[in-house]
């Protein structure tokens, strides 16, 4: 297959291509479609650092046995009416998230809050897909928070010690896109900085500092270093609780002791996850909230507009709209992300060409 950068590959099949190397590498497919679905969801919104790029560390951790899904037997550790705290077994983060997601909106509809720990898990994707898959659909507000590995520093140092712990919250609404806040606790997600150095791109001032901890827009010298909190002190904070709760709370692996997905292949990353569910009808009627939500968006959108702005976005509506997009047009993956796919295919016998599409608004198996 030529490698382009005008190749499009139609989702679901992208999805598929995916799902089929994990179940050739000894996933079981329930769980790898779970697998597939969080990259290929990164994908769709935009979030290219943690989408199908992501496919080669899985399956090597996988081949390694940093991640056992044979093996892995995810369990509920502790549980009350409203609480629970999930050992993961080492298995998929998105596998282990997706379990303490469900059971999270099942403790939220019964008790009207739902919180639910993980220890002992692996790198889960995106917050959002979380919300998306379960809470946003059931009407609940979700709360999704992870730990890392050390890539940042603490404010005033230069080496890493905490990870650029996320956390996503999704709130429904009723005719307008509901809110849904993705973000890394740093400037920028340090897989895009990965992206950059793939591309040999420079990346842009303020994202991060060298080892010696001077600023760099060099990408490869930045992964030596450290990416830099949002905000400053504030983005540390807000860290340093995402981290307190995912991982001193739950019994996982927390600042220096979370291990790294890349470099580490001696023990497992011992990730933790907290998931909150609420209930909005403990409050409200649901309806009525959905409308009150919708003034309040619509609110914003017809406020004054800074020069040159032609519309003001809320968190999520961008990553939904380009989503529709390349669910229409293709995902277009880059050279080096093409490359990788073919050869995973190769070896484990399936086609990355089944997942081109003829041209930008046909599903197609290409040629």
């Amino acid at each position: 297959m030529e490698l382009t950068t005008l190749n499009h590959y139609h989702y679901k099949r992208l999805q598929e291509f995916c799902s089929s190397v994990f179940v050739k590498a000894g996933v079981e497919k329930e769980q790898a479609d779970i697998v597939a679905a969080s990259l290929v969801q990164a994908d769709l919104r935009g979030v290219d650092s943690h989408g199908v790029v992501r496919t080669a560390i899985y399956l090597k951790r996988v081949e390694q046995k940093m991640i056992n899904p044979p093996k892995a037997k995810i369990r509920i550790e502790k549980e009350d009416e409203s609480t629970a705290l999930i050992d993961g077994c080492n298995h998929f983060g998105a596998v282990v998230g997706d379990k303490a997601l469900k059971l999270a909106m099942k403790k939220a509809k019964a008790n009207g809050v739902g919180m639910v720990g993980v220890k002992n898990s692996n790198h889960f994707g995106t917050g959002a897909f979380y919300a998306l898959r379960g809470g946003l659909k059931e009407d609940l507000v979700t709360i999704v928070m992870s730990n890392a590995s050390q890539t940042m520093p603490p404010t005033g140092g230069i080496k890493p010690f905490i990870g650029t712990n996320p956390l996503a919250v999704g709130i429904p609404c009723g005719e307008c896109e509901p809110f849904l806040l993705d973000m890394a606790t740093s400037v920028v997600a340090r897989g895009k900085i990965i992206v950059a150095a793939q591309k040999g791109e420079a990346i842009p001032h303020g994202w991060a500092i060298d080892k010696n901890g001077k600023s760099t827009t060099n990408a490869e010298e930045a992964l030596k270093g450290s990416v830099l909190p949002l905000g400053g002190p504030k983005g540390y904070g807000i860290s340093m609780f995402i981290d307190i709760f995912s991982g001193v709370l739950t019994g996982a692996g927390f600042g220096k002791y979370v291990n790294n997905m890349y470099e580490n292949w001696k023990a497992p990353q011992n990730v933790g996850h907290f998931f909150i569910t609420i209930d909005v009808n403990k409050f409200m009627d649901i309806k009525t909230f959905k409308h009150r939500m919708d003034l309040y968006i619509r609110d914003i959108k017809t406020e004054p507009k800074a020069e040159d702005v032609e519309e003001i976005f809320i968190p999520g509506e961008m990553e939904s709209r380009r989503s529709e997009q390349r669910k229409k047009n293709g995902i277009n993956l880059s050279q080096n992300v093409q490359r990788e796919l073919t050869n995973i295919g190769m070896k484990y016998g399936v086609s990355l060409k089944d997942a081109l599409m003829l041209n930008h608004n046909t599903e197609g198996k290409g040629v």
